[in-house]
């Protein structure tokens, strides 16, 4: 099964995150090694058919292999790593008012979503890394994606079946072990939720000199209680989330080239160039300018 949905990726996918006609529906098509790669992972579920990808989060990282699927909670700064290719997933990206809709109509038909295969005995565990849960694929969940993805040879269809396949898809989601996450996900005045909208916050506001105590405000939290579930979610302090966030774009500008260290580090909210060098050098292990040019150079060979 995983093979039929790799080809049906396989056919649509174009390298990283190829949009497609169905709504919601990336997918991702690598053929061939490349470089750790900076992105911004919003809500969404990655879906893997071949290949492995490594995923790293502030100081923690876990890999997805086939037939596993990745659960992203919060708007992170994610360096990716693909382990092993060729490799070919699907990615959903997650809208809260169509996972609620399917959740009201599963609770108002009695049915609920933490069924017998989410919760009894035996149920694997997901495992979690920071505000990312893994979890295997079932039979029926990758034939759902299949057909999902398979829309795309016939567009006429996409209309009338895409979400009808989306909502089968997330019902069954909701009934594997990612289930009660996504539940808690949805809920509008939960910890979790307080988490998701504070990440993004910081990132609407990453250039500007931020306290813990104006984040804690934002998250209607105190600022230990903050400390404690963003840490859990994200594997970092609030701040050091922010940091992430800066050292990234900064790092984007010099690789495109036009821009000097000092001027993208003023550019993304450093007021100091000798801290902006120090915290650079610490996480990408080469001041700016080389790691710059090591890049530029290995996109180019």
């Amino acid at each position: 099964m995983l093979d039929e949905l790799a080809a049906a990726i396989d056919r649509h996918g174009r390298g990283m995150w190829t949009e497609t006609a169905v709504p919601r529906l990336l997918l991702v098509a690598l053929d061939e090694p490349m470089d750790p790669v900076d992105v911004q992972y919003e809500p969404m579920i990655c879906f893997i058919a071949g290949g492995a990808k490594r995923s790293v989060v502030g100081d923690r990282s876990q890999v997805v292999p086939p037939g596993e699927m990745l659960l992203n909670t919060l708007d992170l700064p994610v360096t990716a790593v693909f382990e092993k290719v060729p490799y070919r997933s699907a990615i959903m990206r997650l809208d809260g008012a169509v996972l609620a809709e399917l959740l009201l109509e599963l609770d108002g038909a009695g049915l609920g979503a933490a069924g017998p295969r989410a919760a009894g005995p035996g149920a694997p565990s997901p495992a979690a890394v920071g505000g990312q849960i893994t979890a295997p694929m079932a039979p029926e969940l990758i034939d759902a994606l299949t057909r999902w993805v398979r829309l795309l040879e016939t567009p006429d269809d996409i209309r009338p079946l895409a979400a009808r396949i989306e909502s089968e898809i997330l019902y069954r989601l909701l009934r594997s072990p990612l289930g009660p996450v996504l539940r808690q996900w949805s809920l509008t005045d939960s910890a979790a939720s307080r988490v998701r909208a504070t990440a993004a916050w910081i990132f609407a506001h990453y250039t500007e000199p931020l306290s813990i105590d104006e984040i804690a405000a934002v998250a209607h939290m105190s600022p230990a209680t903050l400390h404690r579930h963003f840490k859990a979610a994200t594997g970092m302090s609030p701040l050091k989330f922010q940091k992430h966030l800066r050292l990234r774009e900064a790092r984007r500008r010099l690789v495109a080239g036009n821009t000097t260290a000092a001027q993208a580090a003023e550019a993304v909210g450093y007021v100091s160039a000798t801290q902006f060098n120090r915290e650079y050098r610490s996480v990408y292990g080469l001041p700016p300018g080389q790691d710059a040019a090591r890049l530029r150079a290995s996109v180019q060979s």
